[in-house]
């Protein structure tokens, strides 16, 4: 099992955060394209034991689950968990669920043959740690699997809009969209893994008809955005430069009512 220890301030922060909203929404109107996606590039099938880490409302673990494979989906949120329990359960596959922090997994060392996440451990605030933890958890010449937003890309924008609007990170907190630069992931998984290959890819989102509706959405649903507008409170001047910052990054991206979400696809092997 592995001995990583977990900052419980910031974890218990980072809990509260994601069950702000309605996630579920969000993964299941505008992101669970991204799932199959994943599923298909780890060659998921039949016989492999897989971990989801950060699995959300199991976007990626149903998918998986519903191609025969033995699947655990964990995520740090219990409301999440609870949430992806049950659209299993309607779904008809069984999995197994579990709720755990990516930076310190319940799982043996070697435990899985595919360990991926997707837009998950991306917000693990110590990319090192979360990556040795699902590292540690894959066995040798197992497969990893990853899908995160790019800094560049409209999620990673999203995030550098929000940051004057919130408070500073604790030190050692990393940006989540690091994990969207091929060079950072290439760092953090190093010599551990074999055969790494990183794609940049885009998602289609057609639910917008401009930035104001997309900020509308994600001020309601999005727990990162909620926590945005919660931290400037009842002052009216920065709440107003908050909605236009996002309205009008929105509208950068909105293209005859459709947006391209950029994000990084990698794969790579257990040593």
């Amino acid at each position: 099992m592995g001995v990583a220890t977990v900052d419980q301030e910031l974890a218990a922060k980072h809990r509260a955060l994601w069950a702000l909203g309605d996630y579920g929404a969000i993964a299941t109107h505008i992101v669970a394209p991204l799932g199959p996606v994943l599923v298909e590039a780890c060659g998921i099938g039949p016989d492999d034991r897989v971990l989801d880490i950060a699995a959300g409302t199991g976007n990626a673990a149903i998918p998986a689950a519903l191609t025969g494979a033995q699947v655990t989906a964990s995520d740090l949120c219990p409301q999440l968990v609870d949430e992806g329990a049950h659209l299993a359960a309607e779904r008809g596959v069984d999995i197994t669920w579990k709720e755990a922090n990516a930076e310190a997994l319940p799982f043996a060392d070697a435990e899985f043959d595919v360990v991926m996440s997707c837009i998950g451990v991306m917000f693990a605030p110590h990319h090192e740690q979360a990556a040795r933890e699902l590292v540690r958890v894959t066995r040798s010449g197992g497969r990893i699997g990853l899908i995160s937003w790019t800094p560049e890309g409209f999620i990673g924008q999203l995030f550098a809009t929000m940051k004057p609007f919130v408070p500073a990170p604790p030190p050692g907190v990393s940006p989540p969209p690091l994990w969207g630069n091929e060079d950072h992931v290439r760092a953090l998984l190093g010599g551990a893994v074999d055969g790494l290959e990183a794609m940049r890819r885009s998602l289609t989102v057609d639910m917008f008809a401009d930035g104001a509706a997309f900020r509308d959405f994600f001020e309601a649903n999005y727990g990162p955005t909620i926590a945005a507008y919660r931290a400037v409170g009842d002052d009216a001047e920065r709440t107003a430069a908050l909605d236009g910052a996002i309205a009008s990054l929105g509208d950068r991206f909105v293209d005859g009512g459709t947006m391209k979400w950029e994000y990084l696809l990698v794969t790579a092997r257990r040593r």
